[in-house]
């Protein structure tokens, strides 16, 4: 089953000139005898498209988006110069007006969700400006501000510790602010929406080592919340799928198993999975089967 599903990922990406479709036959094991000269030339549009200032637009979410984009294509491209200038530019996003957290109330005080205790948030644009609805770049879409600025802020993190930037004391009081939320988290939702949870999950499992253990009782905690059809309560499946692989633990990936038979059931004949964010979820998925095929 699995099998014929990573067959339909294949073809659909043979030919794409694309990050993902680089991605994708590079996962697979076929990369295509241009994919070097492709890589180099997504690098370059994609840094030249940045401002002076290292930001694309002036846009909190599309300039953290770009850096991964950026750091998805190197080695293979030179992307050190404009991936750097964007996380700077991110960097400056720290503690600004707008971040998650601002301000206190007794039952977020209570719970560890006011500005006492979490610090080092990213603002991904100020608090005077409605940031949603938005929809991130794996097709997980956000309609309640509070939750949208939550999640951007979590891949912000996840773009400067995936760029070498985890020793900045910024940035761990930002690690330590989410690895603190989590010791009250014993449920699959509740005050914490589940798809929060994911973000949490993925953008610690990015902090290495220190927060192994952290990283591992969330997984546990989706895999046990896991419904009988594979998916997920109250949360988006490819999103759950993308967070539980980069946990990389053991009950993640038997989550994962425990999820390939719908996420076949949700694959079309040309091997996506619809319009949302089509080539990024078909990435989600094949990086997904590929970890967990026999």
């Amino acid at each position: 089953m699995s099998a014929a599903a990573i067959e339909r990922l294949a073809l659909f990406f043979s030919a794409e000139q694309t990050r993902q479709g680089v991605l994708a036959r590079a996962a697979l094991g076929r990369p295509g005898a241009g994919d070097g000269e492709i890589a180099c030339g997504l690098a370059r549009r994609l840094g030249d498209e940045l401002r002076a200032d290292g930001s694309l637009c002036g846009g909190g979410l599309p300039t953290i988006w770009r850096v991964h984009e950026l750091l998805d294509l190197g080695p293979s491209a030179d992307v050190g110069e404009p991936a750097r200038r964007a996380l700077n530019w991110v960097l400056q996003l720290q503690g600004r007006p707008g971040a998650y957290g601002e301000g206190c109330d007794r039952e977020r005080h209570a719970r560890g969700l006011c500005a006492h205790h979490l610090t080092g948030f990213f603002a991904p644009g100020p608090p005077t400006e409605r940031i949603t609805p938005v929809t991130l770049p794996n097709g997980k879409v956000y309609r309640a501000e509070p939750a949208a600025r939550f999640a951007i802020s979590g891949l912000a993190l996840r773009a400067v510790l995936r760029g070498g930037l985890g020793d900045r004391p910024s940035v761990r009081r930002h690690v330590d602010a989410l690895a603190a939320v989590t010791e009250q988290w014993t449920t699959w939702g509740g005050y914490f929406p589940p798809d929060l949870i994911v973000v949490v999950m993925h953008a610690l499992a990015a902090a290495g080592a220190e927060r192994r253990e952290v990283v591992r009782r969330l997984a546990g905690l989706a895999a046990a919340s896991q419904q009988d059809d594979g998916g997920w309560p109250n949360t988006d499946f490819f999103h759950a799928l993308e967070g539980l692989r980069a946990a990389g633990t053991e009950e993640a990936r038997s989550a994962i198993r425990r999820a390939v038979p719908a996420l076949v059931a949700r694959q079309r004949p040309d091997g996506t999975f619809g319009p949302m964010a089509q080539q990024e979820r078909a990435l989600i998925a094949l990086r997904a089967l590929l970890w967990v095929q026999d």
